[in-house]
């Protein structure tokens, strides 16, 4: 089984920003827990803050992998191009985020990658990239 999870905007800060909202551990230390625990999955990790590299990475895994955990974050409420994508391709992509956005600030309750994704998963800080690769394996 292969699977990738895509990070967009500002989730490099994990650990610095906001840690009240996104706790304090950084994404890479996260992902190595991540690799032990799915050990018989080959997981990868790409991040970006420029939303037609998340599109790019989108569209180079969506035809080969199992599986993409997609966290757009500020990209989910303001990119059609990225809703799109995940549309066109065949890999079953799930919508993660850290936060429950239903919680915060009205423009977090639109997602334009909801639509396409075969289901999202939020409100559980990190746990919620654990959530989303169990959902392949099940």
């Amino acid at each position: 089984m292969k699977i990738i999870i895509i990070n967009g905007p500002n989730l490099n800060l994990l650990g610095k920003r906001e840690p009240e909202v996104y706790g304090s551990e950084t994404f890479e230390d996260y992902f190595s827990k991540l690799q032990f625990k799915f050990k018989d999955v080959e997981l990868e990790y790409f991040q970006s803050n420029i939303e037609g590299e998340l599109i790019s990475k989108i569209q180079e895994t969506g035809f080969s992998y199992d599986g993409i955990v997609l966290n757009a974050a500020a990209y989910t409420h303001t990119s059609v191009g990225i809703g799109d994508a995940v549309k066109a391709v065949e890999t079953p992509v799930i919508e993660v985020h850290i936060s429950n956005t239903h919680q915060r600030e009205e423009f977090r309750h639109l997602s334009y990658i909801s639509p396409a994704a075969s289901g999202v998963i939020l409100g559980f800080g990190l746990k919620s990239y654990d959530l989303a690769i169990e959902s392949f394996l099940f």
